[in-house]
């Protein structure tokens, strides 16, 4: 058993859920949630700050700075706190009011955006402009930038794609959500290099401009973004599917129904890969993972909220399952 010495050091428990009795498809979902940020956002957050440290740009006086809608934000929070350093992060108010508070609570100054850019952009230019002026007035603000830094994809390149490759030897399909690209960029790139055979299928939100997917609102933080995301460019993929967030909604309540409460994030790619899956391989003849970025705590007012539901997919997305329905 691994013993840590930090919040920041736990990356990876290496848990994998089969799905077959859930939703009758042979996919195995690595859960990536079961760490102190509760996301797979802790390995970029942890090898971003422990590169800038190795390059000498975080001194007794830094305060790290980042924009996030909720997930990496709590991961820096995470790692800023094990470390000994400050955090501020810059989110808006499309963030989990529970992720919010969860930042604080680890010790980060939590600066909510409320107003779209003044030059037409939306809340994610509106983040970044802020972070800039923080960094502008400031010496002492680093900004380490999940949006183009390369330790962000690097992570994945050097774990978690050999991890899964170590798991599954016979790995056919890969599914990856696709935010800021990190972890979609690092596995695709690992696989082509060491597994070519193996096709990643990438995971977005409608609504998302990655791989050119027409802008639309989007309701629930994590995958998808709006604007084109630089790590996402030239990422080897084998194929992108889009799923409406009814769907997310849909999904992650019919595994809670199940005793598995996963984030919106999870519930899109399991969404996805479970569609692609009953299409492409009904002789369950594939051998197939899904990357769960994180757990459903942080969306018991949004995911998991009869009301939030209904105002915005309707009563539908919002019926409960039971037992019955799934089997």
């Amino acid at each position: 058993m691994p013993v840590v010495t930090g919040a920041h050091e736990l990356l990876d428990t290496e848990v994998f859920v089969d799905l077959a009795p859930q939703l009758g498809v042979n996919l195995h979902l690595k859960c990536e949630g079961l760490n102190f940020a509760g996301s797979v956002k802790i390995r970029a957050a942890a090898w971003m700050v422990a590169e800038a440290e190795r390059a000498g740009r975080i001194g007794p006086d830094t305060t790290l700075v980042e924009s996030s809608s909720g997930n990496l934000g709590v991961a820096m929070a995470v790692v800023a706190a094990a470390r000994n350093l400050r955090f501020h992060c810059v989110t808006d108010t499309k963030c989990n009011p529970s992720t919010i508070r969860l930042m604080r609570a680890l010790g980060a100054v939590v600066d909510v955006v409320d107003r779209p850019a003044a030059d037409g952009g939306g809340l994610l230019a509106a983040r970044k402009a802020r972070v800039r002026a923080l960094c502008a007035r400031d010496g002492g603000y680093l900004w380490l930038n999940q949006y183009e830094n390369e330790a962000s994809w690097l992570a994945h390149y050097h774990h978690t794609g050999p991890a899964l490759a170590k798991e599954f030897s016979s790995l056919d399909v890969l599914f990856v959500g696709v935010g800021t690209g990190g972890t979609l960029t690092g596995c695709a790139r690992y696989f082509r290099d060491h597994h070519p055979g193996v096709r990643v299928v990438a995971v977005d939100a409608e609504g998302s401009v990655n791989f050119g997917g027409r802008p639309g609102p989007r309701y629930i933080p994590g995958l998808g973004a709006a604007e084109p995301m630089p790590l996402v460019d030239g990422a080897p993929v084998d194929r992108v599917l889009w799923v409406p967030e009814a769907d997310t909604v849909r999904m992650c309540r019919r595994l809670a129904a199940r005793g598995l409460l996963l984030g919106g994030s999870s519930g899109t790619v399991v969404s996805a890969a479970a569609a692609w899956l009953e299409a492409e391989d009904p002789d369950r003849a594939l051998t197939a993972v899904a990357i769960a970025p994180d757990l459903g705590e942080r969306y018991l007012d949004t995911v998991y909220d009869d009301d939030w539901v209904t105002r915005h997919f309707g009563a539908a997305a919002a019926a409960p399952h039971t037992r019955e329905l799934l089997v």
